[in-house]
């Protein structure tokens, strides 16, 4: 799967300076040329929500397969115009759209696969390797892309790209991984982005994570989004000059991925994403003011070192944050709002070029991811933890009267009995215990002290079905489990915390026959 990526970045990467130099040549509009990356990063910031959805509730495989064939196929399309001469710059825009509509399907599944395929504590280096391996390609593939596209046209390189596309979709048809399986029923869509987007807002770490990572998109792709009017305009070279100039950034970012290991033993993950965004700024600033391809380049170079470290570093993040059962999802929603940031800085920095010069955008642009490495302070980067996050197996408690998947509210009540000297560490036990039930789907909880005896503690929350209940048990991981031990330790009393499942039945003078039974259940 690894090797296969690689063919198909290098074609996508060739493809890029095609798209993006006969933009150029058949437009006069600066905005047109940036908007080039804007219609291959838009598509993630609309799908990859519901793709992620789609990738923890369908197999993964399948879903890369989707989104692969759908690449290829727009690809072998966008070749047939170009041989015709039927292209303007809108057609461009399309089949870019398209072929980020693939990628969109496939980046969040191939990236929560993962995880599945490497054990956790290899997810860091898998992830870096990932990386270290577009980037590799990344040196090469815009120089040979240039040089392609200036001696045999960009129609070559579009065909190329289309059987670079086949690639991967041999290694998926052919590659197995073992994926644990969950024994209850797929979740609708309209659940599962909503249980995605719950856990998100919970979890402090990706939070950070995605407000960076949108930042830094957004300030930082002027560097790749303005490269052609700089090798065009303030160079005055041709494909040849732009794919030196990608040839650079792209040096720099595999340089940094094979030492982003050493850096991690250097400094802190924030520290190092900081410096990175400070890198960049170098990299803008100096591309607005050299008139030279050689310091041109080694500032790319700089710039691509940053931007790989800064990517990674967010990435892994995500990937180590979120359990096996919803991280496509909070992958999908980092793509969504990062690639959207990206989308968004294209329009904004090519607007800003447009309306007055390529070199005032990459000056604002170098100022605003300043301020970007300055958000560590509100916005930290915590240091990886490489805990356990699978699922432990869960058995569901006996019941003494049938239920359905549909069968609720489920009101669960577990009473703790906590002396005096320990009220304070439960308390805050128990601000952890909130986080963690309502991120799993736990619903209205409280705490509440017994007025008569002040010892007893209960603990409530709901589930709106008999299935919502099931699936949170079946999402809490060993990490979770953990602090149920921890609460044990601060309970009083030879018996553990005693736990009351029942279901809630309306009253009232008119209702609707209803046969669900109340029941209430102990254990």
């Amino acid at each position: 799967m690894w090797l296969a990526t690689q063919v198909s970045s290098f074609g996508w990467l060739m493809q890029s300076v095609a798209i993006s130099w006969l933009m150029a040549t058949i437009s006069t509009s600066d905005l047109m040329v940036a908007l080039v990356q804007a219609s291959s990063t838009l598509p993630a910031f609309i799908l990859s929500v519901f793709a992620g959805a789609i990738a923890d509730n369908f197999s993964r495989r399948r879903v890369m397969f989707a989104g692969r064939c759908l690449m290829a196929v727009a690809s072998a399309v966008l070749t047939g115009f170009v041989a015709l001469g039927l292209v303007d710059p809108w057609t461009i825009l399309g089949f870019s759209f398209l072929i980020g509509c693939g990628a969109a399907f496939n980046d969040p599944a191939w990236q929560a696969s993962v995880g599945d395929i490497v054990d956790r504590r290899d997810v860091p280096a898998a992830v870096t390797l990932i990386s270290v391996g577009f980037n590799t390609v990344r040196s090469v593939g815009p120089a040979l892309g240039g040089i392609v596209v200036a001696s045999f046209g960009p129609l070559t390189a579009f065909a190329l790209t289309t059987l670079s596309y086949l690639s991967p979709l041999c290694a998926i048809w052919r590659c197995k991984w073992n994926v644990r399986s969950s024994p209850l029923p797929r979740e609708s869509m309209a659940t599962a982005i909503h249980d995605g987007v719950r856990f998100t807002a919970m979890s402090s770490e990706i939070k950070a994570a995605t407000a960076r990572g949108t930042l830094f998109g957004l300030t930082s792709i002027s560097i790749l989004a303005l490269l052609p009017l700089v090798a065009r305009d303030q160079l005055g070279g041709g494909p040849i000059v732009y794919g030196i100039l990608m040839a650079g950034f792209g040096a720099g970012a595999f340089l940094a991925g094979i030492c982003n290991s050493y850096f991690r033993r250097m400094m802190s993950q924030e520290r190092l994403i900081t410096l990175a965004s400070i890198a960049c700024a170098a990299c803008c600033l100096s591309l607005a003011l050299t008139p030279s391809l050689a310091v041109a380049a080694i500032a790319l170079a700089l710039g691509g070192a940053g931007w790989v470290i800064t990517w990674t570093g967010l990435g892994v993040s995500v990937q180590l944050a979120s359990p096996r059962w919803v991280v496509g999802r909070t992958l999908s929603i980092y793509y969504a709002l990062t690639y959207g940031g990206i989308a968004a800085g294209s329009w904004l920095w090519g607007t800003v070029a447009e309306n007055y010069s390529p070199t005032l955008s990459l000056e604002g642009s170098a100022g605003a991811l300043l301020l970007v490495a300055a958000t560590g302070f509100l916005l930290p980067i915590r240091q990886w933890k490489e805990q356990e996050q699978d699922p432990l197996v869960f058995k569901a408690p006996e019941v003494a009267v049938d239920l359905t998947s549909r069968s609720g509210p489920i009101v669960v009540k577990i009473e703790y009995s906590i002396p005096g000297r320990n009220v304070e560490a439960f308390l805050d036990q128990m601000r952890e215990r909130r986080r963690v039930q309502s991120r799993v789907g736990a619903r209205h909880w409280t705490l509440q002290r017994d007025l008569q005896d002040p010892s007893l503690w209960t603990e409530t929350f709901r589930t709106p079905t008999w299935m919502d209940y099931l699936r949170l048990n079946h999402r809490l991981t060993a990490a979770d489990k953990d602090l149920d031990q921890r609460l044990l330790e601060l309970h009083a009393g030879e018996l553990p915390p005693r736990t009351n499942i029942s279901i809630e039945r309306p009253t009232g003078p008119t209702r609707r026959r209803d046969h669900s039974t109340p029941f209430f259940s102990r254990r």
